[in-house]
């Protein structure tokens, strides 16, 4: 039988247990271990869980750090803003060296902005100092150990799937923007259908619906459209289709058929302005007043509007025409094709004689130099060194998908239509 003394040393061993164990719960539940690293119920007993939620900002745990926000201003350097924030020259000299890595001056622009997380006591002592560098990178100073302490730190981003389907009225980029996205989508999808579709010529009445991934800060803040997912856009009742695939660890968008979208040229020259003259072999000049041949096409665009290369090829002549072309750049394509751009009111960054220049660089921006009564792009076109039309101008399509490669593409092309199906049907449902 056990003894009344045995009994009471067994009960006070209980306690002692206990009370160790409630005195450590407590100590974690007023502060967050360093480093961001989680307390497991195995550390803790299985008889505790911590079911308080935690602060954090920028990976760090922000429960008992007050904030504050600063914006740099002009000739700000890192020992300033030290200074400035009450450090002495020793410490700035301090935190200017250990930062060196992480905080280059030079890349410290006015308007950028700067955070202090400083302790809730009565030193009010500032714990960490963090630079924004982007909407997602930041550097970090950390000043609550015995040595300073200086990295990089990202924000997490996250791709959400959405959906959108329209029906042209005005404009791509207009009905884009009325659906509530962000206008630049129209840009993408003229883009991946550049080969297929002149956008200068959609009508109304034309259609599309398109898949596309959103990047996300905190799942809340929307950064950009990362890329289209899947696209059908019927124009003058046909159905173009982009179905995004990767062979050979290449991504590219294809037909249904699996053919490539990408031609060696792009339709247009630049994006979303209006023809306002046409190729034709007698049109009426209006400043010379009289009737000549135009073997081009002219494109309205505002003044400074991007002229994007329709392919990749080799700046042969840069000047200005005296004959009335004004500003204008001549590339060549290849042993068949050269193209033209006139009126010009400057030159692309790097654009020279004897320059390789890629599919859609900007090779120069939209004026009115030469004989021209307003800003606009004369864009040319010769085949075999005779004048061709542009708009009627064909292009061989791209590699299509690999034979080892269909079995795969048919099973990505049918994820895309079903995908594209399921959020047109809940789209349907949350609009009723």
């Amino acid at each position: 039988m056990m003894t009344v003394t045995g009994k009471f040393a067994r009960i006070y061993c209980r306690q002692l247990k206990t009370g160790a164990l409630l005195l450590l719960c407590l100590s974690l539940s007023v502060s967050c271990k360093k480093g961001g690293e989680n307390v497991t119920e195995e550390e803790i007993g299985e008889e505790w869980v911590d079911s308080r939620s935690h602060l954090y900002e920028y990976g760090i745990c922000v429960d008992s750090l007050d904030r504050t926000d600063y914006t740099i201003k002009s000739g700000d350097s890192p020992s300033a803003i030290f200074t400035r924030l009450g450090f002495t020259a020793k410490m700035t000299a301090n935190l200017c060296h250990a930062s060196a890595e992480v905080l280059d001056p030079r890349k410290l622009k006015t308007g950028m902005t700067y955070t202090t997380l400083t302790a809730q006591d009565s030193l009010a002592s500032i714990r960490y100092i963090v630079f924004a560098k982007s909407l997602t990178g930041f550097s970090i100073i950390d000043i609550t150990g015995d040595s300073i302490k200086a990295y990089e730190y990202n924000k997490e981003v996250r791709l959400k799937r959405q959906y959108m389907e329209g029906k042209i009225t005005s404009s791509l980029w207009n009905i884009v923007k009325n659906n509530g996205a962000d206008p630049l989508l129209a840009l993408k999808i003229s883009d991946i259908l550049a080969w297929q579709i002149d956008f200068f010529d959609v009508k109304e009445g034309d259609s599309f619906r398109v898949t596309y991934d959103v990047t996300y800060i905190d799942d809340t803040t929307e950064l950009k459209i990362s890329s289209v997912e899947g696209l059908v856009f019927v124009h003058q009742g046909k159905e173009f289709t982009a179905i995004p695939f990767s062979q050979d660890s290449i991504r590219d968008y294809f037909d249904a058929q699996g053919n490539g979208l990408r031609k060696t040229f792009l339709k247009a020259p630049l994006d979303f302005s209006r023809i306002t003259s046409r190729f034709t072999n007698a049109r009426f000049h209006p400043i010379l007043k009289r009737y000549r041949a135009h073997h081009g096409v002219d494109y309205a665009a505002p003044t400074g509007t991007p002229v994007k290369a329709i392919g990749d090829g080799t700046v042969i002549a840069k000047g200005f025409d005296a004959n009335g072309g004004g500003n204008y750049i001549k590339i060549k394509h290849n042993a068949v094709y050269t193209t033209t751009y006139m009126h010009l009111s400057g030159f692309g960054k790097g654009i020279q004689n004897g320059a390789h220049v890629k599919q859609g660089a900007v090779i120069g921006y939209v004026g009115s130099t030469g004989l021209s009564t307003g800003p606009h792009l004369d864009f040319r076109v010769h085949k075999n060194g005779q004048p061709t039309d542009p708009l009627k101008m064909e292009s061989p399509p791209s590699e299509p998908v690999k034979p080892k490669f269909r079995d795969s593409f048919e099973i990505v092309k049918r994820n895309v239509f079903a995908e594209m199906d399921s959020l047109r049907h809940i789209r349907t449902n949350e609009q009723l």
